[in-house]
């Protein structure tokens, strides 16, 4: 069961889609294929302008996910934050991330 105290912030603006942490966490808990601890959802493309796109992409935790409870009992990171390429990832306790919230503007905190 996950801890209620900590939890994952996300930062949006970061993430490039890779699916390391979508395919960390599947063969880390043996999830079956189609089934998701955490998915990494794509939005857009969006033209904003002749040759000017938008798309980006969302990580999103599941109800399989217990933010590693296992891993983090013993010290270690939620093993989405450990496999991010793109370092978007950050777990701790929820009162000290929410107070990163204001630093950029697409960012989310799961609290599980």
């Amino acid at each position: 069961m996950a801890n209620s105290e900590y939890g994952l912030l996300i930062d949006y603006h970061w993430c490039t889609g890779c699916k390391s942490c979508e395919m960390a966490c599947s063969v880390e808990h043996d999830i079956p294929i189609g089934q998701f601890g955490i998915r990494v959802d794509q939005f857009g493309p969006w033209e904003n302008a002749p040759d000017d796109w938008t798309y980006f992409f969302m990580p999103v935790p599941t109800d399989q996910c217990d933010l590693c409870a296992e891993r983090t009992a013993k010290g270690k990171k939620p093993t989405c934050v450990h496999h991010c390429q793109a370092a978007c990832m950050e777990y701790g306790k929820i009162e000290d991330l929410a107070k990163k919230l204001t630093d950029h503007p697409k960012q989310v905190l799961y609290a599980l």
